[in-house]
Formats: C-alpha cells, structure tokens, sequence
C-alpha cells in the first residue's frame, strides 16, 4: 500500500520542478523489502536528464548515515543530479546491514538485482540519463561498487572509498564493458589494510587490474595534493593513469596516514585518521561527470584523432574529426554542470566568449563514436 502512494506522489512531483527534496521508498525484492531513500536538488526539471549517482553505505550502518557523513547532496545542488542512498539488507549472523558482493558469508540476497530495479524505479518517474549512471560507496560499500563495475552493464564510471575487490570478485570479475574507477584509501587504515590480506586484494593490484581493463597508461602522472591541514596527521597523493579507450582514465588517491575514513568529512571514529586535505565526494564527482557509458564492444568507432583549437582559447574554439561528422558537442563545467550544448549535421566550432574563464570539459560525439576533451578558456 505504501508503495502504490508513494509512486502515485513521485507521478505527479515528476510533471513539475520543485523545490530540493527527500523521497523515501521501499519495494519487495527477492523475497525482502527493501528500502531506499534519494535526493532531488532544487534544479531538477521534469524532462531534461540528470545523471544518478548510488552513494552505497558501509558495514554496520545505513543510507541515512552514509547521507549525513558522505555527503553528495551540496554538489548535487550544483551539479544537477539525483543521489541514491539505498539500503543494504540484514545479514542474520551478525544483525547489520550490508551489500552482498559475491556470496559474502554464504548470503544469496541479490544487491544487484535490487540495485538495477531501484534505478528502473526512480527512473520510471524521474528523468534520469541512462548513459550517466554512477555509483559510489564506503568501506562494504566500495566493494559493491567494484561488483556493480564487474557483473552489471549500468554503471558509466564508479568510486571506492576504502574497500576493495575480495579475491574471489578478483579472479572472476567479467566486466561487459571499460569502467572509469577511482579509489581513495589510506595506507593505515586497520579495517581493510592498503596492502590487502588472505580476503581481499591489495589496493595497487585493484587500481592495475581497472587500468587493464581500460588500456590506460600503465605509468601514472603521480601529484601530491596540497596539505592545506597539517594537523590532520594525513597527506594525499592523487596517481592518474590517462590515455585509455573512450579517453578513459583511473585515478587512485593513496592517503598516507589516513585511516578507514571518508577524507574531507571528519567523523569521530577509532578507526585512524581523517585527511582533512581533499573532500573525496567532490573528487568522486569531479571524476564521474567526465563519463557516459561506454559501448559495450572495444571494436566501435574511437575518435582518437579529434582535434580542437585553439586551446586554451578566448572565446571561438575549431573542431575536426577527419571524414566523421560530429554531430553533438555537450560543455560542462568541471562540476558536470552543463553550460553549452550544440547538436546538428556537422559541427566545427564553438563559441566560447559567454563563459567564464576557466577549466570545462566537451562531450564530443557521432555517428559510433564520442570522446571528452578538456577545454580551457581564458
């Protein structure tokens, strides 16, 4: 019954914008009911397409704590995007909740299935875009995350905060297509150590085995980020392997000092330190706005000979594509927030003089193909 008004409440909030709100829900899935709740901004308008990003709790707790302590909602309000804060089911033998990635446990809950029909749910009455599809998570979380990137075909790019892959999602992981990842992870942290142990693997294995899977660059550009909190006893260094296919990349920020914790949201906790250097929301935002979802064969068309200047530029920006027309430029900032968006038959140029200086990315797609390039404006 509840469920029937609640979707009755979501049909009509769908036909309007509104202001910011928080819609609870919940569903029977394979014999349980589970429950979810998620995050509209202000800025949301029925009928244009916003990205969805699933923000996956840790062992022990709930979405509602994962929305409190790992907050997406204040870039969401920006960024103009739907966040997911669902809630894993009750493992008996220990009565908490958790995400089941691969028969943890001997559970057969089915967190995929639940996954995948809570993005049909929302999306039956929201307008989300099927090609921006994100999904973050903490701890338990993170690892739900790598087997969301390994067994569903949903999931344009994904970030683990300190999880990794158990060795049994390791060594039978079957991805359906490339996937961005970013992984952040301190190397004291004493719940799921960096050098991995006889359950999971280490966390430099997980970044190399995503680095494969999307033939980046096997050598990183390595750059430390600013320690602008010197008493959080934590530093960060950001490794980012670029030149993979569809322009793809993995980044891994390895936290030194850092503890079982969510960087940039200090919660109390005795499981080590928090670095206070970086907000890793923002981070996982920044890297999953750059991403649509890949095709699903290696073999479509890559425009790895797009070319676009001048850039940086003061305002007209050229493009070529050799003998494929571009037919659809997206420009967003480097918060996803669209700024510019040209479709057509053949697109060679855009102009660039509204906008502030600054950093943007450009979607650049065609017929069987796309590619992200940066664009700096002066």
């Amino acid at each position: 019954m509840y469920y029937y008004l609640l979707s009755a409440l979501l049909f009509l909030a769908a036909g309007t914008s509104f202001a910011q709100t928080t819609v609870n829900g919940s569903f029977d899935h394979g014999g349980i009911t589970r429950t979810y709740s998620f995050y509209v901004p202000a800025s949301y308008v029925a009928g244009q397409p916003v990205p969805l990003v699933l923000n996956l709790h840790g062992l022990g707790t709930d979405g509602e704590y994962q929305a409190e302590n790992r907050d997406f909602r204040p870039i969401a309000d920006t960024a103009n995007f739907i966040v997911v804060h669902p809630d894993g089911s009750v493992e008996p033998n220990i009565n908490q909740r958790f995400w089941n990635y691969g028969n943890v446990n001997g559970s057969t809950v089915d967190d995929i299935g639940f996954l995948e029909a809570l993005i049909d749910t929302i999306s039956a009455h929201y307008s989300i875009n099927p090609a921006r599809i994100y999904s973050a998570g903490m701890s338990n979380g993170s690892f739900m995350c790598y087997y969301l990137a390994c067994q569903s075909d949903r999931f344009a790019a994904v970030g683990a905060v300190t999880g990794s892959m158990s060795i049994d999602m390791y060594d039978n992981c079957t991805p359906s297509r490339p996937t961005p990842a970013i992984h952040i992870h301190g190397t004291s942290d004493p719940i799921n150590p960096y050098n991995g142990n006889g359950t999971m693997k280490a966390i430099e294995e997980v970044t190399a085995y995503w680095v494969d899977q999307n033939n980046c660059n096997t050598t990183p550009a390595i750059t430390p980020v600013p320690d602008i909190d010197p008493d959080d006893d934590a530093t960060a260094e950001r490794y980012l392997y670029s030149g993979g296919v569809y322009n793809h990349t993995v980044e891994l920020f390895k936290v030194t000092g850092g503890g079982h914790t969510w960087p940039g949201h200090y919660v109390f906790t005795l499981s080590g330190n928090t670095c206070m250097d970086f907000d890793a929301s923002k981070e996982l935002w920044r890297f999953f706005s750059q991403y649509e979802l890949a095709p699903a064969s290696t073999e479509s068309q890559i425009s790895a000979e797009l070319l676009l200047w001048p850039n940086p530029s003061e305002g007209m920006i050229h493009f070529g594509n050799g003998n494929q027309p571009i037919t659809e430029i997206i420009i967003t900032d480097m918060l996803g927030k669209m700024v510019e968006e040209r479709s057509g038959f053949y697109i060679d140029q855009v102009d660039l003089g509204h906008l502030k200086a600054g950093n943007y990315l450009a979607r650049i797609s065609g017929d069987g193909f796309y590619v992200v390039r940066k664009m700096v404006k002066l």
